[in-house]
């Protein structure tokens, strides 16, 4: 799926913003994520380098930028190369 980006709650498993790609389900069905400024409606929307992503977690709100998909759920340092935070409220 490199050509067309990788699944969101994927993305989100392998870059460490969440324990289990079931929790996306609800980040979706509660409106906590947008891409490029479009509130996202499916775990499967796909996620590609450059998107600028919004996450609302229950204690901040994230504005990071896609810089790779990678290929599985590593290391946290592994896992930040994938983003650049962008703002943090």
């Amino acid at each position: 799926m490199s050509e067309n980006g990788l699944r969101l709650d994927k993305w989100l498993f392998h870059a460490r913003f969440v324990k289990q790609r079931t929790l996306v389900a609800d980040l979706v069905r509660r409106r906590r994520i947008r891409i490029n400024d479009q509130l996202t409606a499916k775990v499967h929307q796909a996620v590609r380098p450059g998107d600028v992503m919004t996450l609302v977690r229950p204690n901040e709100v994230v504005v990071l930028r896609v810089l790779a998909l990678g290929t599985r759920r590593g290391p946290a340092t592994e896992a930040q190369g994938l983003y650049e935070v962008i703002e943090r409220h």
